[in-house]
């Protein structure tokens, strides 16, 4: 079965694109858009309408499988790729794209995937193709993997990785947004395995001292006993997006940083406690020393709270290198920031064997075409957790998210897949 055609469809994603450094600098709320001009390069306004590119693959027995190109919401920031223009990158997909996987064997994803991965960059797109396109393209080719070779996606991803796929849901990691203790409160009631992420974006959520964040622990512990089910054990994933740096500043292996972490950590209890982003250093090598340094200052005073990596850590190579250094307890893979599908899977797998557990992430700013391919990513590679996405409502990125585990690992069970080894 071979690709007869690709198409290019400019669609729309499930949230918006935000100028994270403009909202960090203290941007005032104007209802659901923010007051004053942005700072990061391509916005025109600090909030602006998220954007997705649908891939169309049409293969040769007629069928027609899709992915989607999808970026951050915070675009531009901490590394990332500069934020995604649809229209632009339309003509990319039906023209270089298109070319190089015209008449390509559609079972063979591993080389199809490597293929669009070496494409030469856009014009002003650096010394790559853009993370958005790679994204996109590489979910339709494993759609299309899965569809010549009569198999699940997980299946024909775990085949390219050596990977052993999970036998079990791979933990759901809920998002709140703004609404950070409705989206929470809905959460316990469903008893969601890691919760509920709470968007403390800037100073004003989090306090000037950091209070606010302590007290919105200590009302999600007393809420998570009252509402949960019988013998529910949750884990409190909060993101606080550099935040905290800007409350206590270097270095973080001081005594005054302990025992703040110590204290959302008495909060949090008797549940575990992973924060996410506590700093943001400017720079991949200024920001593993600081995780390291705040790591190594909790370890040495007893505390235990995890720290998840995420600003600087966009890239295989960046996770690699938070990896290597022992900056983390956690890594987020950022599966737009990654660029194809695979190198998600790869970066999940280079955590095999370390003390950094693989958090495979994304944004709210994505699409169900692409939440339902890293549930694949997910089970492919038995990450630690999974973010529940698109969307900044939570019950319908979980629903995603969840059915989509269920419904491939009740084919699997079914049917056990006879996969060869990936190409």
């Amino acid at each position: 079965m071979r690709i007869e055609r690709v198409r290019a469809v400019p669609a729309v994603s499930g949230f918006f694109f935000d100028d994270q450094r403009a909202i960090t600098r203290g941007a005032t709320r104007d209802g659901f858009t923010y007051e004053g001009d942005p700072v990061t390069p391509g916005f025109d306004r600090i909030r602006e309408a998220g954007e997705a590119l649908t891939v169309d693959l049409e293969l040769s027995d007629g069928t027609v499988v899709s992915g989607d190109c999808a970026a951050v919401q915070y675009s531009g920031a901490g590394g990332r790729d500069p934020l995604f223009r649809a229209e632009r990158y339309a003509d990319v997909v039906e023209g270089p794209v298109a070319d190089a996987l015209r008449g390509r064997e559609a079972a063979e994803f591993a080389r199809n995937a490597a293929v669009v991965a070496d494409l030469p960059p856009a014009e002003s797109d650096g010394d790559r193709l853009h993370t958005a396109v790679r994204y996109g393209v590489s979910q339709a080719l494993l759609a299309a993997a899965a569809r010549a070779r009569r198999t699940t996606r997980t299946d024909v991803l775990a085949a390219a990785l050596d990977a052993t796929p999970a036998d079990r849901p791979v933990p759901v990691f809920g998002q709140s947004g703004d609404a950070r203790r409705e989206n929470a409160e809905k959460m316990l009631v469903k008893g969601v395995p890691v919760l509920p992420h709470g968007l403390f974006n800037s100073a004003g959520k989090v306090g000037e001292d950091g209070e606010g964040l302590v007290d919105y622990l200590d009302w999600l512990s007393t809420r998570a006993g009252e509402l949960g089910p019988e013998g529910y054990s949750p884990r409190f994933h909060v993101d606080v997006y550099g935040t905290l740096g800007d409350v206590f500043g270097p270095p973080y292996d001081r005594a005054e940083v302990a025992d703040y972490f110590a204290d959302l950590r008495a909060a949090a209890a008797p549940y575990p406690l992973q924060v996410e982003g506590p700093m943001d250093a400017g720079g991949r090598a200024e920001q593993i020393h600081a995780m390291a340094e705040l790591r190594d200052g909790l370890a040495a005073a007893g505390v235990g709270v995890d720290v998840v990596a995420d600003e600087w850590c966009n890239t295989l190579a960046d996770v690699r290198a938070f990896v290597d250094a022992g900056a983390a307890d956690v890594v987020q893979v950022k599966t737009p920031d990654l660029g194809g599908v695979q190198r998600s899977g790869e970066a999940v797998r280079y955590c095999e064997g370390t003390d950094a557990r693989a958090y495979l992430g994304g944004t709210c700013n994505e699409t169900v075409t692409s939440a339902r391919a890293c549930a694949h990513v997910a089970l492919a590679t038995d990450a630690a957790q999974v973010l529940a996405k698109p969307g900044m409502g939570f019950d319908e990125g979980y629903m995603v998210v969840t059915n989509e585990m269920r419904r491939a690992l009740a084919r699997r069970g079914r049917d056990p897949p006879e996969v060869a080894a990936d190409d």
